[in-house]
């Protein structure tokens, strides 16, 4: 009887031990999915920052509309301004450091007005604060300096 105990004791031990190492592994998977930028986001505030630190902020107003979509390598993103008639959208290449710290958007093409910005300067680097449903691409200045952030939030 004392056998039998002890057999049962050990496969629920052994069982409880597999579950927790599968629930583990399982939340490591999902931490890493949830930290891509693969997916939809749309823009839906700025920070203005001094000092590097935020200053300010702004929400998007009515009927102004900017998303981003990144596949695991390709961005592409537009902007509808309802009080503008110039068209707005690049498309290109992404990359994230190791750290998901610095992203670097290398746009191909774009608008019109975005083919002009595109002669001039085709790699956009930013640092990054990136989240499950949410980031912030922060545009540094050259002595590293925060100076405003682009707020996006996961649509899809």
């Amino acid at each position: 009887m004392k056998l039998l105990v002890l057999i049962v004791i050990t496969i629920v031990f052994i069982a409880c031990n597999e579950h927790k190492n599968s629930i583990h592994n399982s939340s490591a998977d999902k931490k890493d999915k949830s930290l891509k930028l693969n997916g939809v986001w749309e823009l839906v505030s700025y920070y203005h920052y001094v000092n590097n630190k935020i200053a300010d902020s702004f929400k998007t107003y009515h009927g102004f509309r900017q998303v981003k979509m990144y596949t695991d390598t390709k961005v592409m993103w537009n902007k509808s301004v309802p009080s503008d008639s110039i068209e707005w959208f690049g498309y290109g290449n992404y990359s994230l450091d190791d750290g998901n710290v610095e992203l670097t958007e290398t746009l191909e093409y774009g608008s019109e007005m975005m083919r002009r910005i595109i002669q001039e300067k085709k790699e956009f680097k930013y640092e990054i604060s990136l989240g499950r449903n949410k980031f912030s691409q922060i545009e540094v200045d050259n002595k590293g300096n925060r100076l405003y952030s682009e707020n996006y939030r996961r649509i899809e």
